[in-house]
């Protein structure tokens, strides 16, 4: 998203709220109603950890079961370093990946929707349910190429839009935080937006329309865009595209950014 654009979560914990998303390529809008995509609380395909063995290829996905998370930088820390409410700030589901493939224990390694990017911590098992997820994508800057695969094959292999030499699309491995709706699926963000749990490097998008500049997936009314330098830092994709992803990704899908 690279101007501001009113988006609303899809979620049944936005009725009748209109909020903003602050991402590094955009902001804005409004909610649908329905089954609100039960990949929103249900992670999509995820399985409950408690009723599948680990398989490989599989990641973990933490889902918070209480208003507010507390995050250790190790567990049985005195003091948590960070408290982070459920549902997040743009009315989602709070998730995490889960850092690596051991989700057993009363304490739980994840990945976290902080700055800096990369930050990792600690968080109680009893605060959240886990569920495995087949999904993993990455996506190659140089290339312009997204990759998406479901227990190992894959499934999506697609041309990507990211971000300029002034306002690269950062590396490393994020999740998918949360799935908002723009108002206009013709409009320049297209039908769909993920929220990753990454952000922007550059100064200046660190309060992009007063938000922390978080890095997005979404669509666009412009395909020639797509697979060339031409965002903020957002990953962008024709419309086809992300409304098939809409339709199967869970969130806390990994999604790996690389050079």
């Amino acid at each position: 998203m690279d101007e501001r654009v009113e988006l609303r979560r899809i979620g049944a914990a936005a009725i009748g709220l209109a909020i903003v998303l602050t991402v590094a390529c955009g902001g804005g809008g409004s909610r649908v109603d329905g089954a609100d995509r039960a990949a929103q609380t249900r992670t999509n395909a995820a399985e409950s950890a408690t009723d599948v063995a680990p398989r490989a290829d599989t990641t973990w996905v933490a889902t918070a079961t209480i208003p507010e998370v507390a995050v250790y930088t190790e567990p049985e820390a005195s003091e948590p370093s960070h408290r982070l409410a459920n549902p997040n700030e743009n009315g989602a589901p709070l998730v995490f990946l889960v850092d690596g493939t051991d989700a057993s224990g009363d304490w739980v390694p994840v990945h976290l929707p902080v700055r800096p990017n990369g930050s990792k911590g600690w968080i109680r098992a009893s605060d959240v349910t886990l569920a495995q997820n087949d999904y993993r994508m990455t996506v190659e800057l140089s290339a312009h190429r997204l990759r998406l695969t479901k227990g190992g094959e894959l499934v999506v292999e697609t041309p990507v839009g990211v971000g300029t030499t002034d306002t690269p699309t950062p590396g490393g491995v994020y999740y998918i935080k949360e799935l908002l709706l723009p108002p206009d699926p013709d409009g320049a963000y297209g039908p769909y937006a993920y929220g990753l749990s990454g952000f922007s490097n550059n100064p200046e998008l660190a309060t992009f329309n007063g938000g922390t500049g978080v890095i997005g997936i979404h669509g666009t009314n412009d395909p020639a865009t797509v697979g060339q330098d031409v965002s903020h830092g957002c990953i962008r994709l024709t419309n086809d595209v992300i409304t098939e992803l809409a339709g199967i990704l869970p969130l806390g899908t990994p999604v790996d950014i690389r050079p």
